[in-house]
């Protein structure tokens, strides 16, 4: 393979910001007004900005600009003019609409990952299943509602919550809410739309009643704990058989869910109530679900399936700046959270895309570190990532006579 297949004319950060199309951003840029009064430092220039201090976890702005001004040469590649100062950047996230960064996010995911389609039917479970989660943001300041106790000053602290729809085969948000950390969890159901004969997993503090009911309706299964005040009777003892006793399921159940002194609140409804005895943490759970047709150790394979985003979590807190933040206005915190998830969206790509190619997938922490000490280099990532030992084999200095050529005068 020759030296130029690794060596390219434009760096890193470039070839990841080519996943984010111009067209695109000034469409949403028009919709949502953001370049409305503003002269110099548009919506792509924020973008880029923002992503740069995001993959170089940034804890100020002064080390933001100072860190784009070193590199302001490279910085010409992503059609930067210059470097913003900090008063321009600090005003652009206190006035720039966030819900622009939101459009522009979920826009992205249907470009790469395709739009959600009507309809599921025929496919596997895990093309159908979906996880429904949410993470909480603390902030160091009361600029949105926290939750918790009171600290020793009489206050409590800020907290932003983000409530994620991840699609289980993609491992990767496709649908994202922000709200203040008290919002309760329940909320964000109202918000969701999947499609026919999906499958929603979520934790006990989604329970809806209503709307699992809709969900029954538009042929929708979903699976979640059985929470510790509902109210249900049983109906129907089913059989389980003896393999899935030694798998760890204990009972299954067709119950009456709903207390019939609210009927007018919350109609009563038939689900199955499964009962799984976990051997590794010695615990027992009760998982209920409406759908009738998966076996009782299924549903509680679903229900394990949750945990992925967890680690969905750990990824993003881990490999970016959720810390510190460039701004103590509640636009300003939306806005670098959004452009987190931008960044974490558009290395997953690069991942996704590399491990089609190659038999040891990559590991992100390892790619986001990679990205991270490289941001400015010109090196074709994909090449590199797809066989970084051949390119350092195939690698060779330049001839001495070029270099005496270069400097002779």
């Amino acid at each position: 393979m020759a030296k130029n297949s690794f060596f390219t004319g434009q760096p890193i950060i470039s070839q990841l910001l080519s996943l984010i199309p111009h067209s695109l951003v000034s469409r949403l840029a028009r919709e949502h007004h953001a370049d409305r009064y503003c002269k110099t430092f548009k919506a792509y220039d924020h973008i880029v900005t923002m992503l740069f201090g995001a993959f170089h976890r940034c804890s100020s702005l002064r080390e933001l600009i100072t860190g784009m001004q070193a590199s302001a040469q490279r910085l010409s590649h992503l059609g930067l003019l210059h470097t913003p100062r900090r008063s321009t950047l600090a005003d652009a996230n206190k006035r720039r609409s966030a819900p622009f960064f939101e459009a522009l996010f979920h826009e992205l995911y249907r470009r790469h990952y395709g739009a959600l389609p009507d309809s599921l039917k025929c496919k596997t479970l895990l093309d159908r299943l979906f996880i429904v989660d949410s993470t909480t943001v603390s902030l160091f300041s009361d600029v949105m509602k926290g939750m918790g106790s009171y600290g020793a000053d009489g206050r409590k602290k800020g907290g932003a919550k983000a409530h994620l729809l991840v699609r289980a085969k993609d491992n990767v948000p496709c649908f994202v809410r922000l709200t203040p950390a008290t919002t309760n969890d329940k909320s964000f159901l109202h918000h969701l739309s999947v499609p026919q004969y999906s499958i929603i997993v979520m934790d006990r503090g989604y329970n809806s009643y209503k709307k699992m009911i809709t969900w029954n309706d538009n042929k929708i299964s979903w699976v979640t704990r059985l929470h510790p005040h509902s109210v249900w009777k049983v109906i129907q003892q089913l059989p389980v058989s003896e393999k899935h006793q030694k798998l760890g399921v204990r009972k299954d159940y067709l119950i009456e869910l709903g207390n019939p002194r609210t009927l007018k609140i919350n109609p009563l409804q038939q689900v199955r109530l499964v009962v799984f005895y976990d051997q590794q943490q010695d615990r027992e759970f009760q998982f209920i679900s409406n759908n009738r047709k998966f076996s009782p150790f299924t549903i509680a394979q679903l229900y394990q399936k949750r945990w992925q985003i967890e680690i969905l979590f750990k990824r993003l807190k881990q490999n970016f700046p959720l810390q510190d933040f460039l701004g103590d206005n509640e636009n300003a915190i939306k806005i670098q959270i959004w452009c987190t998830l931008i960044a974490d969206l558009l290395v997953k790509i690069v991942k996704d895309r590399v491990d089609k190619g190659r038999k040891k997938k990559w590991a992100f922490a390892n790619l986001v570190g990679l990205i991270r000490q490289h941001l400015t280099t010109y090196l074709n990532l994909y090449a590199f990532l797809l066989n970084p030992d051949k390119a350092i084999l195939k690698y060779r200095d330049p001839e001495p006579y070029l270099q005496l050529k270069l400097f002779k005068t």
